[in-house]
């Protein structure tokens, strides 16, 4: 296919009871095939809500969302169930101990999506085997529960069930916030690698801008529901452009100290704030 795999464009979500509250404002964003695109922003800013409207989850207002050329924000019913259950677009939570049932197997969780698609059961077999290997998890490990399983084995067994049905687009919500650190490097790398081997277009919200530094390709900034600021990871962060986007390079510690002063910060603080509200 020619142009992004992923094609969000001007999407507007209001979430809550009446009347309800605007979330998301003609937010644009695009990843393409075998790109690593890093969203970024406090908590509240509209992150997961924008991750909910791409599977369908949240309703959309008005705009568009276009997965692999087709429009996907309008589908509705039988429609909607079959997108969801061909696999294209896959979700990582944030915390993996919630995503997965505690009364099934690693085998039995990494299995269900593609047992939802009726794949025959020595191919579901093969895939589960193959899924788990690419994660780093031996093969015993598929008898056991969540419970009995580290935090990083969890989280790599969640991505051994997104991977499994072979998705175009992986979407991962806060992927590393709970884990140590030779976890999240081992996380970090399996993302790279997915990129790069298995040209998997993924979408990874995050507050942490370390997380993004040396691993995504291109940052979207979203604050307030708008994304402010977008581009190569290596110029939004080294010469950001928007005062909330220039506040979050600021509070960023720095080992030899040269980072941005209490007073610095204090004046972007009260660059941010004096931002016009949203309408």
């Amino acid at each position: 296919m020619t142009g992004p795999l992923l094609d969000v464009r001007g999407i507007h979500v209001s979430l809550g009871r009446l009347p309800k509250t605007r979330i998301l404002h003609g937010v644009d964003l695009t990843v393409s095939a075998g790109e690593i695109v890093g969203l970024i922003g406090e908590t509240g800013s509209g992150k997961t809500t924008l991750a909910r409207a791409v599977l369908g989850l949240d309703p959309v207002e008005s705009g568009s969302i276009e997965v692999e050329g087709a429009e996907t924000a309008s589908l509705r019913g039988r429609a909607r169930r079959a997108f969801r259950r061909s696999g294209t677009v896959q979700y990582v939570f944030q915390d993996p101990l919630r995503s997965l049932d505690p009364d099934r197997t690693v085998f039995e969780s990494v299995a269900e999506g593609l047992e939802v698609r009726r794949e025959p059961k020595d191919a579901v077999r093969t895939r589960v085997a193959e899924a788990l290997d690419l994660v780093g998890l031996a093969p015993e490990l598929a008898d056991r529960h969540p419970g009995q399983l580290s935090g990083g084995q969890r989280q790599r067994v969640a991505f051994a069930r997104a991977v499994a049905p072979e998705p175009k687009l992986l979407i991962c919500d806060e992927p590393v916030s709970a884990l140590d650190a030779s976890s999240r490097v081992r996380i970090l790398e399996l993302l790279e690698r997915l990129s790069a081997e298995r040209g998997l277009a993924i979408l990874l919200i995050t507050h942490d801008l370390g997380t993004l530094a040396g691993l995504a390709h291109r940052v979207a900034v979203l604050y307030r529901g708008r994304v402010v600021e977008q581009g190569d990871t290596r110029r939004v962060l080294t010469e950001p452009t928007h005062p909330y986007t220039r506040l979050l390079m600021a509070s960023v510690p720095t080992i030899d100290g040269t980072g941005a002063g209490p007073e610095e910060r204090r004046a972007l603080r009260d660059a941010v704030r004096d931002l016009a509200p949203v309408p």
